[in-house]
């Protein structure tokens, strides 16, 4: 286990990548063999914690999304305007290293995720997720993100809350 502070920054080629293990295979073959092709084809962006030079001990990726309004909750969606869909930030995969797991940074990636939607000039009304099993919808909604009605594996934390939160943390200090 690390204790080394992590440098968040985009992926890039002299980012050591074959010695990632987050314990789940399509993760570990997704950074890999895929995210540059997504990268590259601008679909994707992927985003990662390096440890100890150019080791990832953490990432996460972001590309433009849509909810249907109709998939919403119903006490959400009566609050937007209604168009089919809603704009949205997908946050497509997000893992950790084993070895810095329980350090809180897979945590801090979803903070700091949450801040880049929040922060970006293109409108978006929430990040959304697809939960890959029970265990990650579970950490999603200790962090506050809703469920789909219909798609209890597909989660979304509208960014206005991630603003109010943010704003009422700063003027209590």
């Amino acid at each position: 286990m690390s204790s080394a502070p992590f440098l968040l920054t985009p992926l890039d080629a002299a980012h050591v990548r074959a010695a990632f293990n987050c314990g789940s295979e399509p993760l570990e073959r997704y950074l890999r063999e895929q995210v540059t092709q997504d990268v590259r084809r601008r679909v994707a962006a992927c985003f990662v914690a390096l440890a100890e030079g150019q080791r990832i001990a953490g990432y996460y990726t972001l590309a433009s999304a849509s909810l249907l309004l109709a998939d919403l909750p119903a006490s959400v969606g009566k609050k937007l305007p209604r168009y089919p869909t809603v704009p949205a930030v997908r946050m497509g995969r997000l893992a950790v290293d084993q070895a810095f797991k329980g350090q809180g940074l897979g945590g801090a990636l979803l903070a700091v995720a949450l801040d880049r939607a929040v922060r970006s000039e293109i409108a978006a009304y929430a990040l959304m997720v697809d939960a890959k099993d029970e265990a990650a919808a579970a950490f999603y909604r200790h962090h506050g993100f809703i469920a789909l009605p219909d798609s209890p594996f597909t989660l979304f934390l509208p960014l206005a809350t991630v603003e109010a939160s943010r704003k009422t943390e700063n003027s209590a200090r």
